[in-house]
């Protein structure tokens, strides 16, 4: 038995739940099946909306690279892609084409071109952000109500202690 960090009346019986649940989790394994169901649903139902919409893996990363961003520049999004500047500026063309972005002058150096979304590039990312969602809550919403309360603390958590300022992720560095 591990020692009691807070007295049993200082938490909340749902937070007591869920402390006593992460105890008994049950192996690594189990969750990772488990994940990987969520993912693969996520997934192919956002593969489904990629094809409904016309758009492809790469078009779509560069919408959201944009959006997540304060400035990004047709480089920088090459540089995040993996891919030369000119493939970048391929991809930027496209969804230019499309209405979904838009490129600026770079005020400091006009050389540089930095991108933007437009409202209809913010508007398909808002059909994809809810489409996620729902698939989301589809899962979460047939657990008992003590599990969801779990699953919104956690994301809760997320939301407000696993982001920067700019919209980042905080990640701890990798081993290898």
């Amino acid at each position: 038995m591990r020692p009691e960090r807070h007295s049993q009346g200082l938490l909340d019986p749902v937070v007591q739940a869920a402390r006593d649940e992460l105890g008994a989790a049950g192996l690594p394994g189990d969750q990772i099946l488990v994940l990987r169901a969520i993912w693969r649903d996520l997934l192919t139902g956002f593969a489904s909306q990629l094809s409904t919409q016309g758009l492809g893996f790469l078009q779509m990363t560069t919408l959201y690279a944009v959006a997540g961003t304060g400035t990004l520049t047709v480089a920088d999004l090459g540089e995040l892609l993996g891919r030369s500047p000119s493939a970048a500026s391929r991809i930027a063309t496209g969804l230019e084409q499309r209405g979904l972005l838009r490129r600026m002058e770079e005020v400091a150096d006009r050389r540089q071109r930095l991108l933007a979304l437009t409202p209809q590039g913010g508007a398909v990312l808002a059909v994809f952000d809810r489409a996620r969602a729902d698939q989301f809550l589809s899962v979460v919403r047939p657990l008992p109500m003590a599990d969801r309360a779990m699953v919104a603390m956690a994301v809760t958590a997320l939301a407000s202690r696993a982001m920067t300022r700019g919209g980042r992720l905080i990640k701890s560095a990798t081993t290898g």
